[in-house]
Protein backbone atom coordinates (compact mmCIF):
# COMPACT_ATOMS: atom_id res chain seq x y z
CA UNK A 1 0.00 0.00 0.00
CA UNK A 2 0.96 3.62 -0.51
CA UNK A 3 -0.01 5.88 2.40
CA UNK A 4 0.40 9.62 2.92
CA UNK A 5 1.06 10.31 6.61
CA UNK A 6 0.25 13.95 7.35
CA UNK A 7 1.28 15.60 10.61
CA UNK A 8 2.09 19.09 11.85
CA UNK A 9 4.85 18.48 14.37
CA UNK A 10 4.69 20.30 17.67
CA UNK A 11 7.69 22.46 18.59
CA UNK A 12 10.69 20.43 19.68
CA UNK A 13 11.06 22.69 22.71
CA UNK A 14 7.69 21.33 23.87
CA UNK A 15 8.15 17.55 24.23
CA UNK A 16 5.29 15.79 22.48
CA UNK A 17 4.22 12.19 22.79
CA UNK A 18 2.27 12.74 19.58
CA UNK A 19 5.44 13.50 17.62
CA UNK A 20 7.07 10.38 19.07
CA UNK A 21 4.10 8.20 18.17
CA UNK A 22 3.89 9.49 14.59
CA UNK A 23 7.60 8.82 14.07
CA UNK A 24 7.25 5.32 15.51
CA UNK A 25 4.17 4.58 13.40
CA UNK A 26 5.95 5.62 10.20
CA UNK A 27 8.83 3.30 11.08
CA UNK A 28 6.45 0.44 11.87
CA UNK A 29 4.53 0.86 8.62
CA UNK A 30 7.74 1.02 6.60
CA UNK A 31 9.01 -2.15 8.29
CA UNK A 32 5.71 -3.84 7.34
CA UNK A 33 6.31 -3.09 3.66
CA UNK A 34 4.08 -0.02 3.31
CA UNK A 35 5.30 2.79 1.08
CA UNK A 36 4.94 5.79 3.38
CA UNK A 37 4.83 9.28 1.87
CA UNK A 38 5.46 11.66 4.78
CA UNK A 39 3.63 14.98 4.51
CA UNK A 40 5.18 16.66 7.53
CA UNK A 41 5.19 20.27 8.62
CA UNK A 42 6.67 21.59 11.86
CA UNK A 43 5.77 24.54 14.03
CA UNK A 44 9.52 25.08 14.37
CA UNK A 45 9.44 26.33 10.75
CA UNK A 46 7.41 29.42 11.69
CA UNK A 47 10.23 31.72 12.92
CA UNK A 48 12.22 31.24 9.70
CA UNK A 49 9.28 31.79 7.33
CA UNK A 50 9.27 34.64 4.85
CA UNK A 51 7.22 37.74 5.63
CA UNK A 52 4.63 36.77 3.03
CA UNK A 53 4.26 33.29 4.51
CA UNK A 54 3.92 34.71 8.01
CA UNK A 55 1.24 37.07 6.76
CA UNK A 56 -0.88 34.04 5.88
CA UNK A 57 -0.45 32.37 9.28
CA UNK A 58 -3.66 33.78 10.78
CA UNK A 59 -5.76 31.93 8.19
CA UNK A 60 -3.64 28.77 8.01
CA UNK A 61 -5.68 26.75 10.56
CA UNK A 62 -8.72 27.32 8.33
CA UNK A 63 -7.17 26.90 4.89
CA UNK A 64 -3.31 26.79 4.61
CA UNK A 65 -3.14 27.29 0.82
CA UNK A 66 0.54 26.31 0.48
CA UNK A 67 -0.11 22.95 2.16
CA UNK A 68 -3.06 22.26 -0.17
CA UNK A 69 -0.93 22.97 -3.22
CA UNK A 70 1.90 20.75 -1.97
CA UNK A 71 -0.50 17.91 -1.15
CA UNK A 72 -2.16 18.14 -4.57
CA UNK A 73 1.23 17.74 -6.25
CA UNK A 74 2.12 14.80 -3.99
CA UNK A 75 -1.14 13.01 -4.77
CA UNK A 76 -0.88 13.65 -8.49
CA UNK A 77 2.65 12.24 -8.56
CA UNK A 78 2.24 9.19 -6.30
CA UNK A 79 -1.50 8.30 -6.33
CA UNK A 80 -1.70 7.10 -2.72
CA UNK A 81 -4.32 4.65 -1.49
CA UNK A 82 -5.10 6.52 1.75
CA UNK A 83 -4.18 9.74 3.52
CA UNK A 84 -3.62 9.29 7.26
CA UNK A 85 -3.92 12.57 9.15
CA UNK A 86 -2.68 13.25 12.68
CA UNK A 87 -2.37 16.91 13.83
CA UNK A 88 -3.31 19.52 11.19
CA UNK A 89 -2.57 22.70 13.17
CA UNK A 90 -1.44 25.28 12.33
CA UNK A 91 0.36 24.73 9.01
CA UNK A 92 -1.66 21.93 7.36
CA UNK A 93 -5.29 22.75 8.25
CA UNK A 94 -8.28 20.38 8.26
CA UNK A 95 -8.78 21.56 4.66
CA UNK A 96 -6.37 18.76 3.79
CA UNK A 97 -9.33 16.38 4.14
CA UNK A 98 -11.21 18.24 1.41
CA UNK A 99 -8.11 18.33 -0.79
CA UNK A 100 -7.60 14.58 -0.47
CA UNK A 101 -11.25 13.87 -1.24
CA UNK A 102 -11.15 16.17 -4.26
CA UNK A 103 -8.40 13.92 -5.63
CA UNK A 104 -10.32 10.73 -4.81
CA UNK A 105 -8.18 9.72 -1.80
CA UNK A 106 -9.95 8.50 1.35
CA UNK A 107 -8.91 9.90 4.72
CA UNK A 108 -8.18 8.24 8.05
CA UNK A 109 -7.56 10.42 11.08
CA UNK A 110 -6.03 9.42 14.38
CA UNK A 111 -7.69 11.52 17.09
CA UNK A 112 -5.05 12.52 19.64
CA UNK A 113 -7.10 15.14 21.53
CA UNK A 114 -10.54 16.77 21.75
CA UNK A 115 -9.96 19.59 19.27
CA UNK A 116 -13.02 18.82 17.18
CA UNK A 117 -14.84 20.65 20.01
CA UNK A 118 -12.29 22.21 22.37
CA UNK A 119 -9.96 24.98 21.17
CA UNK A 120 -7.17 23.88 23.52
CA UNK A 121 -7.83 20.22 22.76
CA UNK A 122 -7.73 19.33 26.45
CA UNK A 123 -11.23 19.80 27.92
CA UNK A 124 -9.32 21.55 30.74
CA UNK A 125 -9.30 25.17 31.91
CA UNK A 126 -8.19 27.03 35.03
CA UNK A 127 -7.09 23.85 36.77
CA UNK A 128 -10.39 22.02 36.19
CA UNK A 129 -12.07 19.84 33.59
CA UNK A 130 -14.13 22.07 31.30
CA UNK A 131 -16.54 21.11 28.53
CA UNK A 132 -18.31 24.45 28.12
CA UNK A 133 -17.96 24.40 24.32
CA UNK A 134 -19.67 21.03 23.79
CA UNK A 135 -22.80 21.34 21.69
CA UNK A 136 -22.13 24.95 20.64
CA UNK A 137 -22.00 26.09 17.03
CA UNK A 138 -19.20 28.48 18.00
CA UNK A 139 -16.98 28.02 21.03
CA UNK A 140 -17.60 31.43 22.59
CA UNK A 141 -16.40 30.30 26.06
CA UNK A 142 -13.01 29.49 24.54
CA UNK A 143 -12.75 33.04 23.25
CA UNK A 144 -13.86 34.59 26.54
CA UNK A 145 -11.36 32.55 28.54
CA UNK A 146 -8.47 32.79 26.02
CA UNK A 147 -8.21 29.00 25.86
CA UNK A 148 -5.87 28.83 22.86
CA UNK A 149 -2.35 30.03 23.63
CA UNK A 150 -3.65 32.52 26.20
CA UNK A 151 -4.80 34.88 23.44
CA UNK A 152 -8.34 36.06 22.80
CA UNK A 153 -7.55 36.72 19.12
CA UNK A 154 -5.97 33.29 18.56
CA UNK A 155 -8.79 31.64 20.51
CA UNK A 156 -11.32 33.36 18.25
CA UNK A 157 -9.44 32.07 15.21
CA UNK A 158 -9.36 28.51 16.53
CA UNK A 159 -13.02 28.58 17.58
CA UNK A 160 -13.89 29.85 14.08
CA UNK A 161 -11.76 27.11 12.52
CA UNK A 162 -13.62 24.44 14.47
CA UNK A 163 -16.96 25.90 13.42
CA UNK A 164 -15.95 26.15 9.74
CA UNK A 165 -14.63 22.60 9.64
CA UNK A 166 -17.43 20.81 11.46
CA UNK A 167 -18.57 19.42 8.13
CA UNK A 168 -14.99 18.65 7.13
CA UNK A 169 -14.47 16.42 10.17
CA UNK A 170 -17.75 14.65 9.58
CA UNK A 171 -16.58 13.74 6.07
CA UNK A 172 -13.51 11.82 7.30
CA UNK A 173 -13.80 8.21 6.12
CA UNK A 174 -12.54 6.54 9.30
CA UNK A 175 -11.55 7.84 12.71
CA UNK A 176 -8.96 6.00 14.76
CA UNK A 177 -9.89 6.52 18.40
CA UNK A 178 -6.93 5.78 20.63
CA UNK A 179 -9.15 4.61 23.49
CA UNK A 180 -12.79 3.92 24.26
CA UNK A 181 -13.03 7.39 25.86
CA UNK A 182 -12.06 9.05 22.56
CA UNK A 183 -14.64 6.92 20.75
CA UNK A 184 -17.26 8.24 23.18
CA UNK A 185 -16.13 11.81 22.45
CA UNK A 186 -16.47 11.27 18.69
CA UNK A 187 -19.95 9.75 19.00
CA UNK A 188 -20.98 12.71 21.14
CA UNK A 189 -19.69 14.98 18.37
CA UNK A 190 -21.99 13.22 15.91
CA UNK A 191 -19.69 10.74 14.18
CA UNK A 192 -21.51 7.47 13.35
CA UNK A 193 -20.19 4.51 15.34
CA UNK A 194 -19.45 2.52 12.17
CA UNK A 195 -16.82 5.12 11.17
CA UNK A 196 -14.92 4.86 14.46
CA UNK A 197 -12.31 2.21 15.24
CA UNK A 198 -10.58 1.91 18.61
CA UNK A 199 -6.88 1.29 18.01
CA UNK A 200 -4.28 2.45 20.53
CA UNK A 201 -0.77 3.52 19.75
CA UNK A 202 2.13 1.13 20.10
CA UNK A 203 5.79 1.59 20.90
CA UNK A 204 8.81 -0.54 19.94
CA UNK A 205 9.43 -3.57 22.13
CA UNK A 206 12.28 -2.74 24.56
CA UNK A 207 12.88 -6.44 25.19
CA UNK A 208 12.50 -8.61 28.26
CA UNK A 209 11.78 -6.50 31.36
CA UNK A 210 14.54 -5.85 33.85
CA UNK A 211 13.87 -6.87 37.48
CA UNK A 212 11.65 -4.42 39.31
CA UNK A 213 13.37 -1.47 40.88
CA UNK A 214 12.10 0.38 43.93
CA UNK A 215 9.57 3.10 44.51
CA UNK A 216 7.66 5.29 42.07
CA UNK A 217 8.36 7.30 38.94
CA UNK A 218 6.28 10.27 37.80
CA UNK A 219 7.32 11.30 34.29
CA UNK A 220 5.31 13.93 32.42
CA UNK A 221 5.17 17.46 31.13
CA UNK A 222 5.17 19.54 34.32
CA UNK A 223 1.96 21.43 33.61
CA UNK A 224 -1.19 21.72 35.74
CA UNK A 225 -3.30 19.16 33.89
CA UNK A 226 -0.71 16.42 34.45
CA UNK A 227 -1.41 16.38 38.20
CA UNK A 228 1.98 16.92 39.83
CA UNK A 229 0.40 18.95 42.61
CA UNK A 230 -2.17 16.18 43.18
CA UNK A 231 0.60 13.60 43.51
CA UNK A 232 2.70 15.72 45.86
CA UNK A 233 -0.31 16.43 48.08
CA UNK A 234 -0.93 12.68 48.33
CA UNK A 235 2.75 11.89 48.88
CA UNK A 236 3.04 14.33 51.80
CA UNK A 237 0.32 12.40 53.64
CA UNK A 238 2.86 9.63 54.25
CA UNK A 239 5.98 9.90 56.43
CA UNK A 240 9.26 10.61 54.68
CA UNK A 241 10.63 7.31 53.37
CA UNK A 242 7.52 5.22 54.09
CA UNK A 243 6.83 4.53 50.40
CA UNK A 244 10.36 4.26 49.07
CA UNK A 245 11.68 6.82 46.60
CA UNK A 246 9.62 9.08 44.34
CA UNK A 247 11.43 10.19 41.21
CA UNK A 248 10.04 13.08 39.17
CA UNK A 249 11.11 13.56 35.54
CA UNK A 250 10.11 16.23 33.06
CA UNK A 251 10.07 19.98 32.62
CA UNK A 252 7.51 22.74 32.42
CA UNK A 253 5.90 25.56 34.34
CA UNK A 254 5.52 23.47 37.52
CA UNK A 255 9.21 22.65 37.71
CA UNK A 256 9.56 24.78 40.88
CA UNK A 257 7.06 22.44 42.60
CA UNK A 258 9.22 19.43 41.78
CA UNK A 259 12.39 21.16 42.89
CA UNK A 260 10.79 22.30 46.16
CA UNK A 261 9.52 18.79 46.92
CA UNK A 262 12.98 17.35 46.33
CA UNK A 263 14.50 19.94 48.66
CA UNK A 264 11.84 19.32 51.30
CA UNK A 265 11.95 15.51 51.49
CA UNK A 266 14.73 12.96 51.32
CA UNK A 267 12.49 10.45 49.51
CA UNK A 268 11.80 12.76 46.51
CA UNK A 269 14.29 13.23 43.66
CA UNK A 270 13.84 15.58 40.72
CA UNK A 271 15.57 14.15 37.64
CA UNK A 272 14.83 16.99 35.25
CA UNK A 273 14.12 16.39 31.56
CA UNK A 274 15.46 13.06 30.28
CA UNK A 275 16.65 11.75 26.92
CA UNK A 276 15.52 8.32 25.70
CA UNK A 277 18.29 6.48 27.55
CA UNK A 278 17.45 8.41 30.70
CA UNK A 279 13.77 7.54 30.38
CA UNK A 280 14.52 3.85 30.14
CA UNK A 281 16.93 3.96 33.07
CA UNK A 282 14.38 5.81 35.21
CA UNK A 283 11.65 3.29 34.41
CA UNK A 284 13.91 0.35 35.19
CA UNK A 285 14.94 1.90 38.51
CA UNK A 286 11.30 2.04 39.62
CA UNK A 287 8.61 -0.46 40.54
CA UNK A 288 5.49 1.58 39.73
CA UNK A 289 4.86 4.41 37.26
CA UNK A 290 2.38 7.15 38.21
CA UNK A 291 0.04 8.91 35.77
CA UNK A 292 -1.74 11.53 37.91
CA UNK A 293 -3.55 13.48 35.18
CA UNK A 294 -6.41 15.71 36.29
CA UNK A 295 -7.80 16.07 32.76
CA UNK A 296 -9.22 13.48 30.38
CA UNK A 297 -5.74 12.47 29.23
CA UNK A 298 -6.16 10.72 25.90
CA UNK A 299 -3.30 8.22 25.85
CA UNK A 300 -0.24 8.99 27.98
CA UNK A 301 2.68 7.37 26.16
CA UNK A 302 4.49 6.90 29.47
CA UNK A 303 1.90 4.29 30.44
CA UNK A 304 2.61 2.19 27.35
CA UNK A 305 6.33 2.56 28.02
CA UNK A 306 5.74 1.34 31.57
CA UNK A 307 3.74 -1.68 30.46
CA UNK A 308 6.37 -2.58 27.87
CA UNK A 309 8.96 -2.55 30.65
CA UNK A 310 6.79 -4.74 32.87
CA UNK A 311 5.95 -1.94 35.32
CA UNK A 312 2.38 -1.59 36.61
CA UNK A 313 0.87 1.89 36.69
CA UNK A 314 -1.04 3.89 39.26
CA UNK A 315 -3.25 6.31 37.36
CA UNK A 316 -6.27 8.54 37.75
CA UNK A 317 -9.61 7.29 36.45
CA UNK A 318 -9.85 9.87 33.67
CA UNK A 319 -9.75 9.81 29.88
CA UNK A 320 -7.94 6.84 28.38
CA UNK A 321 -6.05 5.80 31.51
CA UNK A 322 -8.56 3.13 32.64
CA UNK A 323 -8.55 1.67 29.12
CA UNK A 324 -4.76 1.48 29.05
CA UNK A 325 -4.69 -0.37 32.35
CA UNK A 326 -7.53 -2.74 31.52
CA UNK A 327 -9.77 -1.14 34.13
CA UNK A 328 -12.57 0.20 31.93
CA UNK A 329 -14.74 -2.92 31.89
CA UNK A 330 -17.52 -3.96 34.28
CA UNK A 331 -16.42 -5.40 37.61
CA UNK A 332 -18.38 -6.96 40.41
CA UNK A 333 -18.50 -5.26 43.83
CA UNK A 334 -16.25 -6.81 46.44
CA UNK A 335 -16.69 -6.81 50.21
CA UNK A 336 -19.50 -5.55 52.36
CA UNK A 337 -18.47 -2.16 53.74
CA UNK A 338 -18.32 1.29 52.13
CA UNK A 339 -14.53 1.03 51.83
CA UNK A 340 -14.72 -2.03 49.56
CA UNK A 341 -14.77 -1.62 45.78
CA UNK A 342 -14.67 -3.81 42.70
CA UNK A 343 -11.21 -5.25 42.15
CA UNK A 344 -11.48 -8.44 40.18
CA UNK A 345 -12.35 -9.40 36.65
CA UNK A 346 -13.77 -12.89 36.09
CA UNK A 347 -11.23 -15.52 37.02
CA UNK A 348 -9.08 -13.21 39.14
CA UNK A 349 -8.63 -13.28 42.88
CA UNK A 350 -10.54 -10.63 44.82
CA UNK A 351 -8.96 -8.33 47.35
CA UNK A 352 -10.78 -5.47 49.04
CA UNK A 353 -9.15 -2.12 48.36
CA UNK A 354 -9.61 1.33 49.89
CA UNK A 355 -12.54 3.37 48.66
CA UNK A 356 -11.80 5.14 45.40
CA UNK A 357 -9.13 2.62 44.36
CA UNK A 358 -9.72 -0.01 41.68
CA UNK A 359 -7.36 -2.67 40.44
CA UNK A 360 -7.18 -3.23 36.71
CA UNK A 361 -5.35 -5.77 34.66
CA UNK A 362 -2.07 -3.83 34.65
CA UNK A 363 -2.32 -1.37 37.52
CA UNK A 364 -4.65 0.69 39.67
CA UNK A 365 -6.96 3.61 38.95
CA UNK A 366 -8.09 6.14 41.52
CA UNK A 367 -10.35 9.12 41.74
CA UNK A 368 -8.38 12.30 40.92
CA UNK A 369 -8.29 13.37 44.56
CA UNK A 370 -5.36 13.53 47.00
CA UNK A 371 -7.03 11.25 49.57
CA UNK A 372 -7.67 8.51 47.01
CA UNK A 373 -4.16 8.80 45.57
CA UNK A 374 -2.68 8.71 49.08
CA UNK A 375 -4.65 5.55 49.87
CA UNK A 376 -3.54 3.89 46.64
CA UNK A 377 0.21 4.54 47.01
CA UNK A 378 0.88 1.81 49.64
CA UNK A 379 -1.43 -0.57 47.76
CA UNK A 380 0.60 -0.10 44.58
CA UNK A 381 3.89 -0.44 46.42
CA UNK A 382 2.77 -3.74 47.95
CA UNK A 383 1.23 -5.11 44.76
CA UNK A 384 3.82 -4.11 42.16
CA UNK A 385 5.53 -7.50 41.93
CA UNK A 386 2.19 -9.28 41.55
CA UNK A 387 0.98 -7.12 38.64
CA UNK A 388 4.32 -6.71 36.84
CA UNK A 389 3.91 -9.85 34.64
CA UNK A 390 0.36 -8.80 33.76
CA UNK A 391 1.59 -5.35 32.76
CA UNK A 392 4.04 -6.82 30.27
CA UNK A 393 1.41 -9.28 29.00
CA UNK A 394 -1.03 -6.42 28.34
CA UNK A 395 1.62 -4.61 26.32
CA UNK A 396 2.35 -7.71 24.23
CA UNK A 397 -1.33 -8.36 23.56
CA UNK A 398 -2.55 -4.79 22.96
CA UNK A 399 0.28 -2.30 22.34
CA UNK A 400 3.05 -4.28 20.64
CA UNK A 401 3.98 -2.88 17.19
CA UNK A 402 3.10 -6.15 15.46
CA UNK A 403 -0.42 -5.99 16.89
CA UNK A 404 -1.19 -2.31 16.28
CA UNK A 405 0.43 -2.23 12.83
CA UNK A 406 -1.64 -5.17 11.63
CA UNK A 407 -4.75 -3.45 12.96
CA UNK A 408 -3.83 -0.24 11.13
CA UNK A 409 -3.19 -2.07 7.87
CA UNK A 410 -6.63 -3.68 8.18
CA UNK A 411 -8.16 -0.21 8.62
CA UNK A 412 -6.38 1.14 5.54
CA UNK A 413 -7.44 -1.85 3.45
CA UNK A 414 -11.07 -1.58 4.54
CA UNK A 415 -11.24 2.16 3.88
CA UNK A 416 -9.57 1.86 0.47
CA UNK A 417 -11.89 -0.99 -0.52
CA UNK A 418 -15.04 0.87 0.55
CA UNK A 419 -13.89 4.08 -1.11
Amino acid sequence: MRIVVAHNRYREAQPSGENTIVDAEIAQLTAAGVEVLPFIRSSDEIPSMSKSAKALLPISPIWAPRAQEDLSRLIAEHRPDVLHLHNPYPLISPWIVRTAHRHGVPVVQTVHNYRQVCSSGLYFRDGMICQDCRGRALGVPAIVHRCYRGSRAQSALMATTLAVHRGTWRSVDRFVALTSAVADHLRDYGIPAERIVVKPNGIPDPGAPAPLGDGFLYMARLSPEKGLDLLLDAWRRHPDGALGPLRIAGDGELRPLAEAAAAERADVTYLGPLDRAGVRAAIEASAVIIAASTWHDVLPTVIIEALAAGRPVLGTALGGIPYLLGADGPREPVGTGPAAVATAAPGESRVALPAGVEEGEAGWVVAPEPAAMAAALPVARAGAATLAPAARARYERTFHPDVVTKRLLDIYADVARRH
